[in-house]
Parts: structure tokens; sequence; C-alpha cells
């Protein structure tokens, strides 16, 4: 009698949590939250983020711009831009900016590496107070490390409005087509100039020199 209770129960658990799921699919997902950064080809910064412990998911897209439905043809006024999705319990919106910031060259405000034009301008898209805060501290941070003033550097801190998820062909494009976004990377000099810029920080999430950061 008692293992026909707990079947009973078990299924009765089962099917509400069915329901929660299925007319409220986000309940799962409440603790995530979500960045949005432009900086080059989006092909390599999804790269560069997506296997950060806490962070779950990156999608290539675009955002910025006024321009409804862009696609890859035309994105006129957009950045080619990721949406990140993290757990803040496992990895801090202060720890991705760090990683961000050292994927991509903060001195250039004309594109990025080989990709120039308005399309690759670096910009960090922030979703609510919190998010402008810690990213303009973080542009401090940065600009310290370097041993730039604030002004030098040109990357570009602006509110969210909307992302634009691109093409399906964009999205895992390094680890989908490894040759040629290999040989992309390494022909683009992104890995060279990083590491002029930052050197053994380049592509780390590590404590910024100069000033620390949680």
């Amino acid at each position: 009698m008692r293992q026909i209770i707990r079947l009973i129960s078990s299924l009765t658990l089962s099917f509400y949590l069915g329901l929660i799921l299925l007319f409220f699919p986000g309940v799962l997902h409440a603790s995530e939250q979500e960045a949005i950064f432009a900086g080059g080809c989006f092909w390599c910064l999804e790269h560069d983020l997506e296997d950060l412990s806490g962070v779950s998911s990156v999608e290539s897209g675009y955002s910025g711009g006024s321009l409804p439905n862009p696609t890859y043809r035309d994105h006129q006024g957009h950045q080619e831009a990721v949406l990140v999705r993290f757990n803040p319990s496992k990895i801090s919106y202060q720890k991705l900016l760090r990683s961000y910031w050292r994927n991509v060259d903060p001195l250039d405000g004309g594109g990025q590496f080989c990709d120039r034009g308005n399309s690759y301008r670096p910009v960090i898209f922030v979703r609510d107070d919190n998010q402008r805060k810690d990213a303009i501290q973080s542009l401090e941070f940065a600009a310290n490390e370097l041993g730039e003033q604030n002004d030098s550097i040109k990357l570009e801190i602006k509110d969210f409005k909307k992302f634009w998820i691109a093409e399906d062909y964009h999205q895992n494009f390094a680890k989908l087509n490894s040759l040629k976004y290999n040989f992309y990377r390494y022909s683009c000099g992104r890995d060279k100039r990083l590491e002029e810029i930052w050197g053994q920080e380049a592509r780390t999430n590590e404590k910024w020199r100069g000033g620390e950061q949680i």
C-alpha cells in the first residue's frame, strides 16, 4: 500500500512539474542572467566566451541599430554581437566583463583586428543600472591595467535595446567549422594583437592588475 501511495505521489508531482514547464518554461532558468557584447567577428567572441564555467549558452546576432530583422547581408547600423546567458552564482557579471575585455582591442574604435567598420566596433550593451555601473568600473580597471587614460579607450558602453539572433549557420561556427574558423582567426591576427595589448592576461578573466574586482 505504501508503495502505491509513493507511486501516486511521484506521478502527481511529475504531472504538476510538467504543467509548470509547459506554461512557465522560464522558471528553471530564473536564476540566469544575460549579457550582450560586441567585439568584432561574432564567431570569435562566441567561441571565446562559450566554454567559461557558469556560462550556459552564447548566441551570435546583431544589436545596437534600428534596422528591424537584420541579416548578415544587411545589418546596417548594428554591430555583430553575442548574447551570453550565465549563472551569476557561478560566474559574476564582473568576471564575465574581464573575459570580454581581454578578448577585444579596446583601443580600436574603428573595428576589430582585420575587420573594419561600424559592424565590428566594440560595445558593451547594458541591460540595467547595475550592469552599467559594473561596465563603467571595468573600463576604469582596463584603462589602468593598460596604462591608458579613460578617454583613450574607444570601447563604447550603451543601453541595450534588442538582440536579433543571426542565421543558423553562424551559430557555434568555430566548433562546426574548425578549419575555416582557425584559418580566419589566425589570418586576421586576433590572438597576436590580443597578446600585444594584454600580455599574459590575454583571453583570461584573472583579476585586474593594479585593481581588484570580485
